[in-house]
Order: structure tokens, then C-alpha cells, then sequence
């Protein structure tokens, strides 16, 4: 399997990220195609991936760990375009996002969510979005220089495994500083191996458990069909910054609990070729 070469697989993540209105470079692209092929051609560290989804790494893997960048642009799309460096402008708000399948839950009036982002207010149909608070993590992405800010914002990814999601984020959004976590030997000896090869100087492996990492006062933290949402939470809410933002990829079936839960917001979506329905769940440290 060559992900360079395998149009049917770049077809559909690239169709996908259209539908969402995220048109990639082609430098960004070809890193993501080149991550790929070291995660299902690399053999030295262990099976890394089962040979069913070895066949659709790009459609279910990195389609899946690129909605969190998804989710940030969405969020902050509309964000009035004057007060936006233009090269900023142009790395989240081109193109606009438009016909997503997206089924996204606004969130409720008062959760962290809310006062985290924008305060949006509903308007019609469309989001009549204030500015974000000048202390929010995702404000960094709307409102400031990205050399000066973007590289100062700190995300870590609990239980990294082979590098998904943190690997695919890492790739698209250079200016920020992402930590991988993993405690397993095998799996911290391939991404280290995949760093060097991928060049990414904004990509630091911890090989441990996220509670003895010394991570902390941390912007943003992700996993990925880690563990439930409560443990998950449960284990970053102490490295995250007041403020910051959790982002956690799971089932939809395994979260569907958590619908009508105040403090968490719920994004629902579809890959591509996949029957079940996923869901990117975000809560923000306010206590």
C-alpha cells in the first residue's frame, strides 16, 4: 500500500476536507500521504495498524484526526476578517466552510463551551459570533500574530499509539507546539522515527503516561478512543490551563449519554465509506 500513489484513498480524504470547506496544500497533503506509509509499511515497531484499515488509512484515520482543525476553523470562521493578519486569515478561514455534513450541536447558553469560544448568539439560522475572550486558547488562532502567539500555544495528545491524531494536527497546523504521549516503547520508538523522517519540529514525543509526564497549563489536550469521555476527562482536566479546551474523537453510540449534558458540546459527523456515526466531544476547563 503506497498512500502517494493511491488516488482512490487521496480522493476521498481530499472530497472530505471539500465538504468541510478545508483545502489543504500540497505540501501538507504530501506529508500526511508520507505519515501514512510509514504507519502501515513500517514494520520494525510491531504491527501498527490491522490490515483491514491499513487499506483505508486516509480516508478513516487521517480524515478522523483532522476534525478537531476541522471543528477550530469552524469556530472561529467568522470572526470579523479585518482583525485577522492575512497570513492567519488565510491558514483557517479560506476556503469558507460550506454543504457539511456536519451535525452540529450548538452550545448551551451558559457552558464552558460558550464563554470559551465566542458567546455566539443564534440568529436565523447562521451564528451571529462576537469576538472570542482575549484569554481563550482559541482566540490565539482569530486575533494574534501567528509566529509570535500560535507558537507559544502548548496541545498535548493522551495515548498517542501510532501518532493519530496528533501527527495529522501537527502536520496541518506547524505553528503550534504538540506533545505526544505514550507510555508504550514500541509505539514512542515510532513516532520519534516518523518525526525524523516527517521533519516536525513542532512535534515532541513524552514517552509516558500522561499523569507523570510533567505536562501542564496546557492550551489544548486530545485523545482518541482512549477510554470513556469521564475518565478521559477525568485524567486531562488537571493539565489543561484555565480556559483550555478538551477534544476527545469517539463512537457516537459511546457518548450518545452525554446529549443533554450542559458542560459539553457534541459534534457529529461522518467519514467516508463508514456506516457508523462519530463524534468529536469538547469540554472546556472553567472550574
Amino acid at each position: 500500500m503506497n498512500y502517494k500513489s493511491n488516488i482512490e484513498q487521496q480522493n476521498l480524504l481530499n472530497q472530505f476536507l471539500k465538504e468541510h470547506g478545508v483545502q489543504l496544500p500540497e505540501e501538507t497533503l504530501d506529508k500526511l500521504y508520507q505519515f501514512a506509509d510509514l504507519v502501515v509499511e513500517t514494520k520494525q515497531f510491531g504491527n501498527l495498524i490491522s490490515a483491514k484499515d491499513s487499506e483505508k488509512f486516509l480516508s478513516r484515520h487521517i480524515a478522523d484526526s483532522l476534525i478537531p482543525y476541522i471543528y477550530i476553523r469552524r469556530e472561529t470562521r467568522d470572526e470579523r476578517r479585518e482583525n485577522v493578519p492575512e497570513s492567519l486569515s488565510s491558514l483557517l478561514f479560506e476556503p469558507r466552510l460550506v454543504g457539511s455534513d456536519m451535525n452540529v450541536q450548538a452550545p448551551p447558553q451558559h457552558s464552558p463551551l460558550s464563554s470559551l469560544l465566542f458567546e455566539p448568539r443564534l440568529v436565523g439560522s447562521d451564528m451571529d459570533v462576537q469576538a472570542p475572550p482575549q484569554h481563550s486558547p482559541l482566540s490565539s488562532f482569530v486575533c494574534s500574530e501567528p509566529a509570535s502567539v500560535l507558537s507559544s500555544i502548548k496541545w498535548a495528545d493522551m495515548g498517542a499509539g501510532a501518532g493519530c491524531p496528533v501527527f495529522p494536527l501537527a502536520i496541518a497546523m506547524p505553528e503550534v507546539q504538540f506533545y505526544a504521549v505514550e507510555p508504550r516503547h514500541m509505539r514512542v520508538e515510532f513516532m520519534n522515527y516518523a518525526k525524523e523522517k516527517l521533519g516536525l519540529k513542532n512535534l515532541t514525543v513524552v514517552g509516558k503516561r500522561f499523569e507523570t509526564s510533567g505536562l501542564a497549563d496546557l492550551e489544548f489536550i486530545s485523545c482518541r478512543a482512549l477510554s470513556t469521555f469521564e475518565n478521559d476527562w477525568e485524567r486531562a482536566q488537571p493539565a489543561l490551563k484555565k480556559g483550555g479546551l478538551f477534544l476527545t474523537l469517539k463512537s457516537f453510540n459511546s457518548i450518545s449519554h452525554l446529549e443533554n449534558d450542559p458542560v459539553v458540546n457534541i459534534w457529529k459527523y461522518k467519514l467516508p465509506n463508514e456506516e457508523q456515526d462519530y463524534a468529536l466531544v469538547t469540554r472546556g476547563n472553567n472550574d
